[in-house]
């Protein structure tokens, strides 16, 4: 079990909700069953690897930012034929994962038939608009300094007013001035900004928007594109992004599409262990949400890529491994900026020391 988990990313994790089953093709199914186990954020990367492979079948995972619980589910178009010994065999998967040392909370299993009806209503009620706006309250973030040809070379800061409305195709809700609009369907996409890490990625690009107009981007794992789609929405530009996982990439570029700026983006496959060293162009703003032997491995690759006076923001960090990351960049003449707890995930910001530029 330890070597499975090492093996599964945050964004592979949320990748399994692109291979569940369309809503328009789910409508021409009789009936649907679906197995669900109730767990918590951290155990929420293994249970999802233990369904799918007891299942045979594409699982996803939504998280509920209210209860703090994740319900891992995967749907069947049959009838399971022995729902004892399923149930056996994650009962016994899930006493290993809790054997490895990590919570799994109530680890409820739960069979149940659907009709198909209920499948397009299921993804409606989860995935709500999501608003990202920062707001500089006591104690909040810190503005790293930006010098003052960085700060002047490309125009006038946008409005303070920018926020960025994430919101499914079927939402009606209308954004606010000066609000840029991502659109993003669950079953298509992974990354939807529901999860923290995600919504903490998004809160930086409106934060550091606001610094100096058309600020440079790189999205590095960028999954669902979303974080590279906001920036462009943002007026960040260029924006690039990338993604190891050639599915990722082709997902990517169709919800880049969906949303009218694919020729604004440059979407790529690369490996974040293989960036160059000595690059031809480096960034204003970088987020890397990645696992944290990722961001271990390819960290004097990933701060390569940052501008001087540039912000670089880590996630998908557990909460016990956020100290040593922290001591890591830092080594590399980065500072912590800001950081964000929030349930098992830390999330932070970080720039260059002064003494370093």
């Amino acid at each position: 079990m330890p070597g499975l988990l090492a093996r599964i990313s945050l964004r592979q994790a949320m990748a399994r909700q692109a291979l569940a089953p369309p809503v328009e093709k789910m409508k021409t199914t009789k009936s649907l069953w679906r197995v669900s186990v109730t767990t918590t954020p951290e155990a929420e990367d293994a249970v999802m690897e233990l369904l799918g492979t007891v299942l045979g079948q594409p699982v996803s995972s939504y998280f509920n930012m209210e209860t703090g619980v994740t319900a891992v589910t995967a749907y069947c178009r049959r009838k399971p034929a022995w729902p004892a010994e399923w149930r056996a065999k994650i009962r016994v998967g899930l006493d290993r994962i809790k054997n490895c040392g990590l919570t799994i909370g109530s680890g409820k299993v739960t069979i149940a038939k659907m009709r198909r009806e209920d499948w397009a209503e299921s993804w409606k009620r989860h995935f709500k608009p999501v608003e990202i706006e920062f707001k500089n309250r006591r104690g909040g973030f810190y503005e790293p300094p930006i010098s003052s040809e960085k700060s002047g070379r490309r125009g006038t800061p946008p409005s303070e007013g920018k926020s960025l409305l994430v919101k499914p195709s079927w939402s009606k809700k209308l954004p606010r001035k000066n609000q840029a609009v991502v659109i993003l369907d669950p079953g298509l996409s992974f990354g939807t900004g529901q999860h923290p890490t995600t919504a903490f990625c998004l809160r930086e690009l409106v934060r550091c928007g606001k610094i100096c107009a058309r600020r440079s981007f790189l999205d590095i794992g960028t999954g669902s594109g979303i974080l590279a789609i906001a920036a462009v929405k943002l007026g960040y530009s260029p924006v690039h992004a990338f993604d190891f996982d050639p599915e990722a990439v082709r997902v990517a570029r169709a919800n880049a599409r969906v949303n009218g700026i694919h020729k604004k983006l440059r979407i790529a496959r690369r490996d974040v262990t293989k960036l160059p060293i000595h690059p031809a162009r480096q960034y204003d703003l970088i987020c890397a949400n990645l696992i944290s032997t990722l961001l271990i491995a390819g960290r004097r690759r990933i701060v390569a890529q940052l501008e001087r006076g540039g912000t670089l923001v880590l996630a998908g960090i557990l909460r016990p491994e956020f100290s040593q990351m922290r001591k890591i960049y830092a080594k590399l003449g980065l500072k912590l900026a800001a950081r964000k707890i929030e349930n098992e995930w830390c999330s932070g910001s970080f720039y260059f020391d002064e003494e370093n530029i």
